[in-house]
């Protein structure tokens, strides 16, 4: 095997224990990886979400298990994401303008979350119609470029007090296992032009995600969590800009 394609597994194996660990699927992570050693641009958002699909079920599983998922937090944000990232799926747009935006959002929602690293607020119960318009919102964005919207939800959660870090993460593996399917439901095309050894990719992001999901729901506390996660927003926010 070529040197490049065993850089790409470890890279996304990497990517999955990252991600996993505070309940995202890593699409940005991957999509990250990919651009950077030269996958062709038709392969790299559907299989982003492929991959998506298997850490994030994973994820789900592992928080749900340890008692992190909130269904009553879940569906309305995903009753509105849902249709929204299927949309998103069918739209083929030029990503750029897209990828800085995002970018920006991301590296400034790290810069917010690290910034509260040690608050103590109340968690308080969001309204229904701001969860229908913030699901609607990330679930179109989600579609639009390739990812589960894990990254829009989780800090949206803390930073507005609606959830402690650990079930924010395990509604958020939810939410983008949901979103990666309707993104890839929405072109399902692009799974035909998903690369041969793309069982190699999955094999790798699930032992990550296996890995990652793990530690995130067993072994890491609240205030490890909360600088994972933003050292991992961090780090998509600057890939989304700069590749």
């Amino acid at each position: 095997m070529e040197t490049a394609a065993l850089l790409i597994i470890f890279a996304i194996f990497v990517v999955a224990v990252l991600y996993s660990s505070v309940g995202h699927g890593g699409a940005s992570g991957y999509l990250a990886v990919m651009a950077l050693l030269a996958v062709p641009p038709m392969q790299t958002r559907p299989s982003a979400l492929v991959l998506n699909l298997f850490v994030a079920s994973i994820g789900t599983f592992q928080f749900w298990r340890a008692g992190y998922f909130s269904w009553p937090l879940f569906w309305p944000f995903a009753v509105t994401s849902i249709p929204f990232a299927f949309i998103g799926g069918m739209i083929s747009l030029p990503t750029n303008v897209y990828k800085i935006v995002l970018g920006v959002v991301l590296a400034l929602a790290a810069l917010r979350l690290a910034w509260k690293l040690t608050s103590g607020s109340e968690i308080k119960q969001p309204h229904l119609a701001v969860c229908l318009v913030i699901g609607a919102i990330i679930g179109l964005l989600s579609g639009l470029v390739g990812v589960g919207g894990g990254i829009f939800l989780t800090p949206i959660l803390l930073l507005a007090n609606w959830s402690e870090t650990k079930t924010a993460a395990g509604v958020s593996a939810a939410f983008i296992f949901v979103n990666s399917a309707a993104g890839l439901a929405g072109n399902y095309s692009q799974l035909f032009t998903l690369p041969q050894n793309v069982w190699l990719w999955i094999a790798a992001a699930a032992v990550g995600g296996i890995v990652g999901s793990t530690l995130g729901a067993k072994k890491f506390d609240s205030l490890m969590l909360r600088r994972v996660l933003a050292a991992v927003l961090l780090f998509a926010g600057i890939k989304l800009i700069l590749v």
